[in-house]
């Protein structure tokens, strides 16, 4: 707004207080978050256009899709001027018609979120352990997306419900993209990816009533006791970060290394807030959930804009063929964390986060993921859940996004030569290059460096359907609840866990409250004691 005059200003903001209750009555526009941006000039979210307008000139008249410029853009095309109108009003029907297909189906999950771009830096030395391009020496700067998600929710969903955070990383790097997409959290609530679907159902809406439901959520959590580590998470502090900048993020699967000798090791990826840690108590969530419900969005956009750029410095742990072999725990179970006493931090560089996106859409609402884009040097280990994830996104991409979603400009990799072509959106067909392998013209071929850094590896066991619902679920609960949180953290940890369980049926209460008894036993008493207080006061 600075080049309005003072009497403008004044005239707008006098507007906006005298009409707030017209104002918002009609419109339903929240009328605090107007007044904000009118008295916040560093609120860049807020005055995006104006900025738009003042760092740009006019650029010409209105134009068709197909470049034609539009002689009247606020009428149609009619006989006389009460109607009808003509058919042949192209401006209308192409208006109309990209109108009606603007929409792209949402996500299934991570539906709520917003990004930005900057770079990843190595700061350390870690090829030791991987060939992967992006680590190749220490300095060496790697063009990244990241996006940041609510789980559950919807589009238009609230930032600051009690969830986990999607932390999804892509790297455009020379060897391809490499997509990171993991969550604010190390654990996951199942550790076998055919339960992924039905796990997703309960954190979504009941098919005969169209609303959040307490019992299928809590059933499912009680009939699954792998879910408890995860839930402990959720329930806790972490489970409602403050935004999306003070909270880390991790690859949350087990991953495979190769270095430039073949040799392997397994690995997984912290990244560590350099803002710190910081959450929001429930009563703080909730109003912001009913007075800026895209708080998340408008604090890193607004972060960004004001040159305020985040960062984070990441890790890897590290656990040899031998380790794993002998390991006491299953280190391809994403329900469980490696200890770091055991599997330390290693550090390897930092990421900052420098722009914005200039078109939402473009650049987030079609940014695409996938745990099955990995370069030489990174590979998929047992990890189940990763397995099952290699198929699932792309698969689900295709179907949001087309079968050429890897064309769009923010998924595209630096360089392509392969077989596929034709189908919608085919941006880049490569031209007059021959569609088939193998042949004798100049087509691509197989890549030295890329069977090198794949070295064959070995499998055994018996081929069956393995439930492995009653494996250790809950020494590592433990020692979150015992060690990892202090006294006022595990009071806050109950009170939120019985806030959500009370709406549940009895038989599912008690059944939840038994699972969380072999965690701890005062930690089921708690709970049990906070149930019958909420039923005491319901009387």
């Amino acid at each position: 707004m600075a080049n309005w005059s003072a009497r403008h200003l004044y005239s707008v903001k006098l507007f906006a207080r005298v009409g707030v209750w017209k104002i918002s009555t009609k419109l339903h526009f929240p009328i605090n978050i107007l007044v904000q941006s009118l008295n916040m000039p560093t609120d860049k979210a807020g005055n995006q256009l104006l900025d738009y307008k003042n760092s740009t000139q006019p650029d010409g008249p209105a134009t068709t899709g197909h470049g034609t410029p539009i002689a009247e853009k606020d009428a149609t095309l009619t006989v006389g001027p009460r109607g009808p109108i003509l058919l042949q009003d192209n401006a209308f029907i192409e208006e109309l018609a990209h109108f009606d297909r603007e929409r792209i189906p949402e996500r299934v999950v991570h539906a709520k979120g917003g990004g930005a771009f900057g770079y990843f830096e190595v700061t350390h030395d870690i090829t030791k352990y991987t060939a992967a391009k992006v680590f190749e020496k220490i300095g060496k700067k790697t063009p990244i997306a990241l996006r940041f998600s609510t789980v559950a929710g919807e589009s238009g969903s609230a930032d600051t419900v009690r969830d986990p955070r999607g932390f999804a990383m892509k790297f455009y790097t020379e060897d391809g993209i490499w997509d990171l997409v993991g969550n604010n959290t190390p654990i996951f609530f199942i550790r076998d990816p055919i339960l992924f679907p039905h796990f997703i159902h309960t954190q979504k809406r009941n098919p005969q009533t169209h609303l959040k439901d307490a019992n299928m959520f809590w059933d499912f959590i009680s009939l699954r006791p792998e879910t408890t580590h995860q839930t402990m998470f959720v329930f806790s502090d972490r489970g409602i970060p403050d935004g999306f900048r003070h909270m880390n993020g991790y690859g949350s699967h087990t991953f495979k290394l190769v270095n430039d000798k073949g040799e392997t090791v397994y690995c997984k990826f912290h990244h560590k807030t350099d803002q710190g840690i910081r959450n929001l108590d429930v009563k703080k969530a909730e109003q912001l959930a009913a007075s800026d419900p895209d708080y998340g969005l408008r604090d890193l956009y607004n972060a960004i804009a004001n040159g305020n750029f985040p960062s984070w410095t990441t890790y890897i742990q590290v656990m040899t063929m031998e380790q794993a072999a002998a390991s006491k725990f299953n280190p391809f179970d994403l329900t469980k964390v490696w200890p770091q006493s055991e599997y330390p931090l290693i550090p390897a560089g930092k990421f900052v986060l420098n722009r914005n996106p200039q078109n939402y859409f473009a650049e987030i609402e079609q940014i695409a993921f996938s745990p099955a884009h990995m370069i030489p040097g990174i590979e998929p280990s047992p990890d189940k859940m990763l397995l099952g994830r290699l198929f699932s996104y792309g698969d689900t991409h295709r179907h949001r996004l087309g079968p050429n979603y890897l064309q769009l400009p923010v998924n595209c990799p630096f360089k392509v030569r392969n077989f596929q072509r034709d189908g919608p959106q085919a941006i880049n067909n490569q031209g007059g290059a021959p569609n088939y392998h193998p042949n004798s013209f100049n087509g691509p071929d197989n890549d030295s460096r890329a069977k090198a850094l794949s070295p064959p590896f070995a499998v055994s066991g018996e081929a069956t359907r393995y439930d492995t619902g009653e494996e250790d679920n809950y020494s590592q609960p433990r020692v979150f609840y015992q060690k990892t949180l202090d006294g006022p953290a595990r009071e806050r940890l109950i009170a939120n866990i019985v806030g959500a369980l009370k709406d549940a049926a009895d038989f599912i209460q008690d059944r939840t409250v038994k699972n969380f008894s072999q965690v701890d036993a005062t930690f089921g008493q708690k709970l049990a004691e906070g149930l019958k207080t909420q039923k005491r006061a319901n009387l």
